[in-house]
């Protein structure tokens, strides 16, 4: 499949933080880039004007669960609305730092959000729309831990959460991957970058070039 003809494709990568995702981002648009494949790199919460203001209330603000799940709904509509949806009807592909099942393994699995609230979000937000595939990375809370520390930048109220919190963040992601199976590449984040980077251009390859 040449990158000229190629549909449009959403794909997200997630993880807890430490996991490792932003470089290997990069390196999966470089990837798509030598191919050909015209595309947009953006991020959630964020991606807009204003779902970057929004991202800043939610990364540094105190608020209510339910108002956090909210907001991150909203940002996401908007996201949708202006950055997602005409880029895949355009032709062009959308590589994307986390999208909903972030939402689900932090506010859900994290912060004990009820799940059936999480679900009635969704399907109002993007009702029968998901990622083509999703790049899980899959690490230990304690190993990502270190390496947020290791990088030296302020941390986020997120970021400041206890050791139990990520373990619920993991747990959730990894229930939602076994959920949708053929949507989910589970990576193990705790191998080499090369070997990480040679995994994504496999699957990738796989998937949507041959």
């Amino acid at each position: 499949m040449s990158g000229a003809s190629a549909p449009g494709r959403f794909l997200t990568f997630e993880g807890i933080d430490g996991a490792g995702k932003s470089s290997q981002i990069a390196g999966a648009c470089a990837w798509l880039d030598a191919r050909g494949i015209s595309l947009e790199q953006t991020r959630e919460p964020g991606g807009t004007p204003l779902g970057e203001q929004l991202r800043g209330l939610l990364l540094h603000e105190a608020m209510h669960i339910e108002t956090e799940a909210m907001l991150m709904f909203a940002a996401r509509r908007e996201h949708l609305a202006q950055r997602i949806a005409p880029a895949l009807t355009a032709g062009r592909w959308v590589v994307s730092d986390r999208f909903s099942d972030a939402t689900y393994a932090y506010q859900v699995g994290g912060r004990g959000l009820d799940a059936a609230k999480f679900a009635a979000l969704e399907a109002w937000v993007h009702p029968d729309f998901q990622p083509d595939l999703t790049f899980l990375f899959d690490l230990d809370p304690a190993i990502a831990a270190a390496r947020v520390a290791s990088a030296g930048a302020a941390p986020d109220r997120f970021e400041r959460e206890q050791r139990d919190f990520f373990e619920r963040v993991r747990a959730a992601y990894l229930v939602r991957a076994a959920a949708a199976p053929e949507r989910f590449c589970v990576i193990d984040a705790s191998r080499p970058p090369a070997d990480i980077a040679a995994k994504i251009g496999a699957t990738l390859a796989e998937r949507f070039f041959t």
